[in-house]
Order: C-alpha cells, then sequence, then structure tokens
C-alpha cells in the first residue's frame, strides 16, 4: 500500500487555515441555534485524555464519532457545544515524573511532597497540551476557548464537596480491607484496573502436620499457587459437605517454619475437587480467605510490607521479596519432608494496568465508597429506558457491572491528584471532612494535619459531565446546567464502562437531583490491529494516527476509519479503507471543479428536476438524506459512511455528471443549462452538508468556492443540514427505475466493450429484455441517454426481446442485455484464447487449492501467508468463472 500513497500533499498546509477560521468566528463555542431546534441544546463532554498521553487509534475513531455528532447538531440548528479538558492521571503522570526525576539523580523522597507536585505541573504545562493539539489537527470542533482541568481550582472543589458529602452521609468510610496493592506504585488499585495475565505456575502440595494425630493421620496435605504466603496462615479449612475431613473440624494442625497453631475449620466456599479438598486461609493477603476468616472469627497477619517484601519477625524470610520468599520456603519444606509434591498449573494473576507489576492482595487502610447506596438509581435510569446505550447489547453488560459492584476503594498512596479532603487533630483527636481548608482544629484550636492520600481518579472524573458546566459554584441552578444538562451524547471504549460510565451516572444522580448525565451512550469498537491482535509497541503493530493524517489528510482517516464501523466488538483495522476514503476526498474535489468550471452565465435561483435524470437524482438525494438521518439516529457509523460513498462516487460523479455534460456543452439549450448548472449546485451542496461532519476540511474548502445565495450561511460548518422532509417531495420511483435501467444498460455496453477491446468508437447494436411494458416504456424514454453514454447506434427494448446470434449477454436487475458482436470479434481465435488462459488459471488455482488443504502448511504458516494465499485463490477463482461466463457467450 506504501507505494501507493501520494507523496507531497500538505494536507496540513490546507486544514489548518480552515480550522483556524472556524475557531477564530467563535463557532466551536456554544452556538446559538436556528430552525426548529433554536431553543434546544446539545452538548457532548470528550472523555478526558490522559495530561501524558497522545493521539492513538482509540482516541482517533473516538473523536471522530464525538465531531460527528456535534457538527451535524450544530448543522441542525442546535445550540451546540462540545466539551474538552485533561485529566491529571494520577498514577500515570507521577509515573512519568518519577521518571524523569529519576534520569537527573533526583528522589521524589528526597525533595518532598509540595516540590513533586510542583514537578507534576510543570510536565503539564511542557506535555498536557500535546493531545489536545493533536485533537485540533484532527478537526475536533471542540470549545477551546473554555478547555477544563481535573485539578482546576473549580474542579477541586467540586470534588471535595462530593466527598465531604458522602462521608457525611456514610456513603464514604474508611476501613482495614483486602486491596489489590502494587508493590511498584506503592498504591492500591481498583478491582477494575487490574489486568489480567495468564502465565505458566505450579501447585505446590504441603503437608501441615496435625497438632495431635487423628485415627492414625499425622497430617494434612494443602494445595497452594502461593506457597510464600503460608507465613501468613492463621486456619486451614475444608467443606462442610466432604465427608473425608469432618472428623478433624475443630482441631488444630502446628503450621510448619513458624510453628503456629491454627484451626481446621468448615466452609462452603471450599471448592472439593481443587487440590486436596483442604486450603491453606491467609486471611490478609486472599480476598476469599479474608471472606472465609472474617466467618470463621481468623486472626489477620499481614506478613509483607508495602513492597511486597517479607516483614520483620520472619527469621531468614524477613527482607525477602515474594519470589525469594517463594524459592526459600519451598525449599524449607522440601528440606523438613514436608513437600509432599508439585504440579504444573496454569492460571491468571492480576497485574497493575501503569507498571504491569503482579499485584498483591494486601491488607491496608483505605478509604471506601458503599456503592449499594448509589447503585439502585443508577441501574434505574438505564433499565427504564432514560439512557440508551448503542450497541444495544452493551445495557445488561453496564446492569451486570453495577449487580456485582461491591465497595469501592478510592483512595491511592500518592501524591499528584486530589488530596483527600479528612483533616484530623493529633492535640484532641477531632477529626472531619472539609471542603474548605483548615489549618485549626474547630474545637481546640491546635494544628491539624490532611490526610496524605489521593483520591482515585475516577473519582474526580466522574464528575466531569456537570463539573465542567458550573455546578461547582451553583449547582443545578448554574445557567449552563439550567440550559443544557443533561448532555445529549457520551462516546467512550468498552473497558472503562464500569470504570467511568456507570460512575458518572451515580455522581450525576445523586449529585444533580437525579438527572441523568447523558443520553445516549455509544461504546465504540476497538481498533485492533490488521492481524487482528491489540495495537502495542511490544508487537510492533501499532499504527500512529498522526502519521496516517500526514499520508491521507485528516479527512481521509476520519472517514477511512468510520467505515470500518460495524456492530462487531472490534475492529481489525484496514489502511486500504483510508486510501480510498482519500481517493473518495479526491473525488468530491474533481466532481466539485467540474461543476465550477461550468458555471458560465450561472444565475442563482431555486432548484428544479425538469428531466428525468434530474429527477433521478433528486430523488435519490432524498432518500439518502432519510436513510444517513436514520443512521444517525442508531449511531451506525459505518452505515453512513458507506451510503454516502456509493451516493457520492456512483451516482453523482459517475453518472449525474456524466448526464450533465451534454446539457452543458456547446449548442446546449440556454434554459436548460441554467437549470441544469442550478441542479449541479444544489446538489452538490446537498453533499457537502452531508459529508461536511465526517470530512469537514474538503467539503469547508469546496462549500466556500460554490455560489451561495445571500441568505446561505457564511460557512458550511453552520450551513443548514439537508431537510428529509422537504426532499421527500422529490422522491421519483419512475425516475429512479427508467435511469438505474439506463445505467445497467450503459454499464453492460461498456463492459463488454472492455472485455473484448471493442473501441468505444464503434457503434454497437443492443437488444434489452425487461420484465414488463412499464419497463420498456421507461427505459424507451431513454434510449437518447443510452446512445449518448454507450454509442449504440440501434436499441432494441421489448418484453419478449431474445437473444440476437454472436452477441454478449449481461444480466441485470430485472433486464438482460445483449451486446451484438458479430463482425467485431474474431469467434474462433477469442474462443482459443479464452481456452488457453482458462487452462493456465485453473492450473494456477489447483496448487493455490492443494496448498491450503494441507493441514501441515495451515499449521506451520504464518496467518497472514495463509489469507495472503486465500486471497490469491479467490482471485483466481473470480478470473475463471469470468472467463467461462466469455466462453459461452461465445458457444
Amino acid at each position: 500500500m506504501a507505494e501507493d500513497k501520494k507523496k507531497g500533499t500538505d494536507y496540513a498546509a490546507m486544514e489548518r487555515p480552515i480550522f483556524q477560521a472556524w475557531k477564530d468566528a467563535g463557532y466551536f463555542q456554544r452556538t446559538p441555534g436556528f430552525g426548529e431546534h433554536a431553543d434546544e441544546s446539545y452538548t457532548i463532554v470528550i472523555p478526558p485524555p490522559n495530561i501524558t498521553g497522545v493521539l492513538h487509534m482509540g482516541h482517533a475513531l473516538n473523536d471522530t464519532i464525538q465531531d460527528a455528532c456535534i457538527r451535524r447538531a450544530r448543522m441542525r440548528g442546535f445550540q451546540t457545544r462540545w466539551i474538552i479538558g485533561t485529566d491529571h492521571a494520577g498514577i500515570s503522570t507521577q509515573t512519568k515524573v518519577d521518571k524523569r526525576l529519576a534520569e537527573q539523580g533526583i528522589s521524589r523522597l528526597e525533595i518532598g511532597r509540595e516540590a513533586f507536585v510542583e514537578e507534576c505541573y510543570k510536565w503539564r504545562e511542557e506535555y498536557g497540551t500535546t493531545i489536545v493539539n493533536q485533537i485540533k489537527g484532527m478537526g475536533c470542533s471542540c470549545d477551546y476557548d473554555d478547555e477544563h482541568f481535573t485539578l482546576e481550582p473549580a474542579y477541586v472543589r467540586a470534588v471535595r464537596k462530593l466527598f465531604t458529602d458522602w462521608y457525611h452521609e456514610g456513603i464514604i468510610y474508611r476501613g482495614k480491607r483486602i486491596v489489590n496493592w502494587c508493590p511498584s506504585c506503592t498504591t492500591a488499585i481498583a478491582d477494575d484496573e487490574a489486568e489480567y495475565v495468564d502465565e505458566p505456575g505450579h501447585l505446590w502440595y504441603l503437608r501441615y502436620p496435625l497438632t495431635e494425630p487423628v485415627d492414625g493421620l499425622e497430617y494434612l496435605v494443602v494445595a497452594t499457587t502461593r506457597p510464600e504466603t503460608m507465613l501468613g496462615d492463621t486456619g486451614v479449612a475444608v467443606n462442610p459437605k466432604d465427608e473425608r475431613f469432618g472428623h478433624l473440624v475443630g482441631k488444630t494442625v502446628k503450621l510448619p517454619l513458624v510453628d503456629r497453631e491454627i484451626p481446621i475449620f468448615a466452609d462452603w466456599h471450599v471448592d472439593t475437587e481443587f487440590g486436596t479438598g483442604c486450603v491453606k486461609v491467609t486471611p490478609s493477603h486472599d480476598p476469599n480467605d479474608w471472606a472465609m476468616g472474617e466467618r470463621a472469627g481468623l486472626p489477620r497477619i499481614n506478613i509483607f510490607d508495602e513492597t511486597a517484601h517479607v516483614v520483620e519477625g520472619y527469621g531468614k524470610f524477613s527482607g525477602m521479596d515474594r519470589d525469594e520468599a517463594r524459592e526459600a520456603v519451598v525449599a524449607a519444606f522440601e528440606e523438613l519432608g514436608l513437600l509432599d509434591h508439585v504440579e504444573d498449573h496454569d492460571h491468571s494473576v492480576m497485574t497493575c494496568y501503569r507498571c504491569h507489576t503482579k499485584l498483591e492482595p494486601w491488607e491496608s487502610e483505605q478509604w471506601f465508597v458503599a456503592v449499594d447506596a448509589l447503585k439502585e438509581a443508577a441501574a434505574r435510569v438505564v433499565e427504564d429506558g432514560s439512557i440508551q446505550f448503542h450497541p444495544a447489547r452493551w445495557r445488561q453488560v453496564y446492569l451486570d457491572w453495577l449487580a456485582n459492584l461491591k465497595d469501592w476503594c478510592i483512595s491511592r498512596q500518592l501524591w499528584w491528584g486530589h488530596r483527600i479532603p479528612m483533616f484530623y487533630c493529633d492535640a484532641c483527636g477531632w477529626e472531619d471532612a472539609s471542603v474548605d481548608e483548615l489549618e485549626v482544629c474547630p474545637q481546640c484550636g491546635a494544628p491539624v494535619r490532611q490526610d496524605d492520600d489521593v483520591l482515585d481518579t475516577w473519582f474526580s472524573s466522574q464528575l466531569w459531565p456537570f463539573a465542567t458546566m458550573g455546578w461547582t459554584e451553583e449547582g443545578m441552578d448554574a445557567p449552563e446546567m439550567r440550559a443544557a444538562y443533561p448532555t445529549q451524547v457520551l462516546s467512550t471504549a468498552r473497558d472503562i464502562m464500569g470504570l467511568w460510565v456507570a460512575r458518572m451516572v451515580m455522581a450525576s444522580m445523586y449529585c444533580c437531583d437525579d438527572t441523568i448525565p447523558f443520553e445516549d451512550v455509544i461504546i465504540h469498537p476497538t481498533v485492533m490491529a490488521a492481524d487482528g491482535k491489540p495495537m502495542s509497541k511490544s508487537r510492533g503493530n501499532g499504527v500512529d494516527p498522526l502519521r496516517l493524517m500526514e499520508d491521507y489528510g485528516a479527512d481521509g482517516m476520519r472517514y477511512g476509519l468510520l467505515m470500518q464501523v460495524t456492530g462487531a466488538q472490534d475492529m481489525k483495522f484496514n489502511e486500504a479503507k483510508l486510501e480510498s476514503s482519500r481517493n473518495f476526498a479526491n473525488k468530491v474535489k474533481n466532481a466539485s471543479r467540474f461543476v465550477l468550471m461550468n458555471l458560465d452565465g450561472y444565475e442563482p435561483g431555486a432548484p428544479e428536476p425538469v428531466t428525468p435524470a434530474d429527477r433521478w437524482i433528486f430523488s435519490r438525494l432524498a432518500k439518502i438524506v432519510a436513510a444517513v438521518d436514520a443512521a444517525y439516529d442508531n449511531f451506525e457509523f459505518g452505515e453512513i459512511t458507506r451510503e454516502l460513498y456509493s451516493f457520492v462516487w456512483n451516482e453523482f460523479c459517475d453518472w449525474y455528471i456524466e448526464f450533465s455534460k451534454a446539457r452543458l456543452g456547446e449548442g446546449a439549450d440556454p434554459a436548460d443549462r441554467v437549470a441544469c448548472q442550478r441542479n449541479l449546485v444544489f446538489v452538490l451542496g446537498q453533499i457537502l452538508r452531508l459529508l461536511h461532519p465526517i470530512m469537514p476540511f474538503i467539503t469547508e474548502e469546496v462549500y466556500g468556492e460554490l455560489p451561495r445565495d445571500a441568505d446561505d450561511a457564511p460557512m458550511l460548518i453552520v450551513a443548514a443540514w439537508p431537510d428529509a422532509a422537504q426532499l421527500a417531495r422529490f422522491v421519483d420511483e419512475d425516475s429512479e427505475r427508467a435511469i438505474a435501467m439506463v445505467c445497467e444498460v450503459v454499464g453492460a455496453v461498456r463492459s463488454t466493450r472492455s472485455r473484448y477491446g471493442i473501441s468505444p468508437k464503434v457503434a454497437l447494436p443492443v437488444a434489452v429484455k425487461v420484465a414488463d411494458e412499464g419497463d420498456a416504456a421507461l427505459l424507451l424514454a431513454q434510449a437518447h441517454l443510452v446512445a449518448q453514454l454507450a454509442n449504440v447506434e440501434e436499441l432494441d427494448v421489448a418484453v419478449e426481446a431474445s437473444k440476437p446470434a454472436e452477441s454478449a449477454v449481461v444480466l441485470g436487475s430485472g433486464l438482460e442485455v445483449y451486446v451484438v458482436l458479430a463482425g467485431h470479434v474474431d469467434f474462433d481465435a477469442e474462443r482459443a484464447r479464452l481456452a488457453k488462459e482458462r487452462d493456465a488459471l485453473a492450473k494456477d488455482a489447483a496448487k493455490f487449492e492443494k496448498k491450503l488443504s494441507n493441514p501441515g502448511f495451515l499449521a506451520k504458516a504464518a496467518p497472514e501467508i495463509v489469507e495472503k494465499d486465500k486471497a490469491k485463490l479467490a482471485d483466481l477463482t473470480d478470473k475463471l468463472a469470468r472467463i467461462e461466463t466469455q466462453l459461452s457467450e461465445l458457444g
């Protein structure tokens, strides 16, 4: 594909001035409405990208979807605004700044919290606008004059208010719980942020000696994937139904290595089929063990520090990291004769989504949100249809996620982020949450200290839809909230549907008087590499949207991305679609150039379809507008692009412009020429409007060159969207059928000429067999168009038409076209040539069929090689079928 790329085209040089003109005109701010939607608002909030981020393919797709929605709404007359901003991205930013300081030989622990936070703000100043500028390069019509940041003062106050309110209502509480702990980032990680990685492992079978033998039994064997945690075991559990161990319940074992006496107890959670049916219970290092320990009243022993090293008090094991402790514990068991045996065991481990370190289930004191107080309302508004998901299947995924949601750990042991607004007085023991900064205790006047932890990034981003619209200062009475809340559309990826979407709904229902934050949620497909695998640097299969915009222009990238959207969850990226979209943009530009070059003597006036060709294109236009509107209503973006591509390229450019040439040329009727000019300008203008939300630059450029009436919009971005109701009067089924048959007949003659190498200058007789007399009349009335476009010397149309001798036949929709070849083709020589070509193709096809039916080849060959060979075979099969058709024609 690289060899086909158009080199030397500086798309950005054309795009930048247009973008700046939009911005300078104020079209990106909330626009005044017009028409029937003049008093209605239409608002989208962008999923705020991280200040550490750069534009990736997921952003490119999602931002194109949002821009298409907001641009169309603006053209429909809504008061539109697309709110943009960035997220402070707690862990991500802290990790980046930590790394930069380390490269300078500096540790954040050396410089302290305040200085480190200053370094984070410097990072934001340096890199925080990178992705916003890249979004501008895509042509996204966001409100850049009112950009937000999740650590701006008003936003901080909103976050503190929500924390304080929830704390005072008991929705937020502090407690010791098992959390997912990252020993590298040294912070808790939410369940939803953990990534699961499958890896090979082992199941170690360890012997735990009974304190006193029972019926001759001296020890129990437990199976574990984590032998190192046995240092913190406080019990052994069996299932109460398991008859093998019922007599041991209530007895104790002596825990090896630490000589701790621990009880054997029964719990229904134990899987009798796993291992031996006996499980070691470590309440502080496994959430299931925690629950069993709670039910059994077991003590909890935390054997690891915050970096996952064994704490003091465990002899030679103290100071070891998890892996070292595992090896040492297993070796000690083997030395004592207590290692029963080891089995291979593949299992899934949780890793940190940022640094990919294995997470440690670890008991610590954290802050939690009691989600049961919020879940019901968030589920109800989806169940009753107030919020709709697109595709609809995500509705149930959302509801299932809510139903299974556990209390949310919101505290993070970081320095960068929203510091938890809890204040403590060590002098008198007072503590409370406060929206305002406190320096002294309100009870005793002593100095107070603030909680050291910060809030989970998702805690602050859940306020995004309303904290960016003035809610902090005036609540629901804020002018923007009164006029434009809830927002209309949220478009996002499926992986944050729970992390972010559900939490925004919960927060909005609480903070905004039971008001939903948005009406429609689009879950766009995940962009995968061409091989179907996730894009990543390590795989080397990632694609840079910035490079794509250089090669295909922003329009080509945007249109090509949306062309690939279907209802599927994943989208295999196909760069060829961007190439065809760039070519499509060029086709629109060339068609526009033709129209502009043929406007000599143009007189403004109302369009009027006077010929069947006019009536056909106006009818097709009316239907395409209705189809595009329906697809937008259902957020079917792939369908929108495919419908428009077919209409613009095939019907307008290839046919209507072709039909118009004779009406614009020398000797044309002056009145008809003016009518044709007006119709071309009108239809092209409607096409530009339909294409603009997805392909904004090229359409704006062409719009600026077209003649316009005095009351037309100064720029396309605020021009009126085509009105399907008004255009419906142009629907004309007879004209559509007539011109459709003309196109089929002309296409049949042209393809036959190409197939047999007959010059376009040679006039050919043609006969057409039609389905009924109505079709015959419609087609005969357009015989002049067929003759004009296909150089047909004689056109015979009849219901009973029969195939003339020595003619080719092409089947159409409800008709058969016979192109007479007598005198133009040496049938014997042609048969011989085709037979020879058929035999060669058949031989090649047989080779590929044999290769692709070989299991050995399929097992060893790379997937892309197999796909390439399948494509070659399909091409050969297609060519063979076409040759067989030609041979049958020749008799």
